[in-house]
């Protein structure tokens, strides 16, 4: 097993990064900024997604927001940036448009919608891609009241990304499922998941090229998989890693997100703690103290220049260590180029006497 370097859990600080005022009254679920300009979209159990506009100094206005019935699960945007789309536990999805602020129900499941994507179909036409924990998968043509496609899901959908025309689906039970969005039929590729934990996040490598494709896996166990999906014509490139740990204590990777210039990326753990990283080289680029909280989200802005995240409390502990009115932090951090940027290949990385 490999590690990027010594670290543990600071002591618990108060983010200093801007706030986003007022915050969600829940728990964030997942932040998707727009790819178009600096809006940041924000699903919550407060049984709302929100939507911002970032300006230049940091200052975030409320723009509009989608109300559901039951908590807010999922985000995405349009590739236009004209559209927000939000599912939840209400088992449905609903899609607003910025420039009439209206909202409709546009997907419907037999159960909440856990995981959304907005992806480019077989000729080029815009999908909504729906992921829930009624095992299904759906396929919407958001013009259509019924799914273009459906897909059976071996188990609950758990998380979901893309980029370019690679999707991919994490389900309970460790499945993972591997798409081109060429062929929504069937995935291409099925496997189980190479940890042993189950999957809490995911991120697709920010890349078209075929033989570097890949994507990022966390799981509840403090850990890390970077999975090339050709890793057949060169296995050593997928590996695993320790992470979001302290002494004996193991912390869920809540989230991952890539960088879009640079290809490093972010990782959010329960124990408070974002790390960046570089799986290029295999070494982590910045440390930042803990915020007091876990991790909830995070989300770069299209140029990489912004870096968004969302501190609450995660379910972690279960129900009953939900306390009411705990705070909830959007903060909005400038992202210094030398703490994201690749770096070159050190001669080795250790930790506790383990090297690459």
């Amino acid at each position: 097993m490999s590690a990027f370097g010594g670290f543990g859990a600071a002591a618990p600080l108060v983010s200093k990064d801007p706030e986003v005022q007022p915050p969600p009254d829940d728990t964030i679920s997942e932040l998707r900024f727009s790819p178009r300009a600096n809006f940041l979209a924000a699903s919550s159990w407060d049984n709302q997604t929100r939507i911002w506009e970032v300006g230049p100094n940091g200052q975030a206005v409320p723009k509009a927001a989608i109300q559901h019935e039951a908590p807010a699960l999922c985000v995405d945007w349009t590739p236009d940036g004209s559209k927000v789309f939000s599912g939840g536990c209400d088992k449905a999805g609903r899609m607003l448009d910025l420039a009439t602020g209206q909202s409709m129900q546009v997907a419907a499941h037999d159960a909440p919608i856990r995981s959304c994507r907005i992806i480019e179909g077989p000729g080029a036409a815009p999908l909504a891609v729906t992921g829930s924990w009624d095992k299904t998968m759906k396929f919407w043509d958001m013009r259509q009241q019924n799914p273009v496609h459906t897909y059976q899901l071996p188990e609950r959908c758990y998380v979901m990304d893309s980029h370019g025309p690679l999707l991919v689906v994490g389900t309970a039970d460790r499945h993972l499922l591997i798409f081109n969005t060429a062929n929504l039929n069937a995935p291409f590729k099925q496997m189980p998941s190479p940890m042993k934990f189950q999957t809490r996040s995911l991120g697709c490598f920010p890349t078209t090229n075929a033989a570097d494709m890949g994507f990022c896996l966390g799981t509840i166990e403090g850990r890390i998989q970077i999975q090339y999906i050709e890793d057949n014509k060169m296995p050593t490139r997928s590996f695993s890693f320790r992470c979001h740990r302290a002494e004996k204590d193991v912390y869920a990777v809540n989230h991952i997100s890539f960088h879009p210039q640079y290809g490093t990326f972010a990782s959010c753990g329960s124990d408070g703690t974002i790390n960046f990283w570089d799986g290029a080289s295999r070494q982590r680029l910045k440390g930042f103290p803990n915020v007091g909280g876990p991790v909830t989200a995070s989300a770069f802005n299209g140029d990489g220049t912004i870096f968004a995240y969302a501190v609450g409390y995660d379910w972690s502990k279960g129900h009953e260590h939900a306390k009411p009115g705990s705070k909830v932090q959007l903060c909005l951090q400038s992202v210094n180029p030398a703490d994201i940027q690749q770096k070159a290949p050190a001669a080795k990385s250790t930790l506790k006497g383990r090297t690459f």
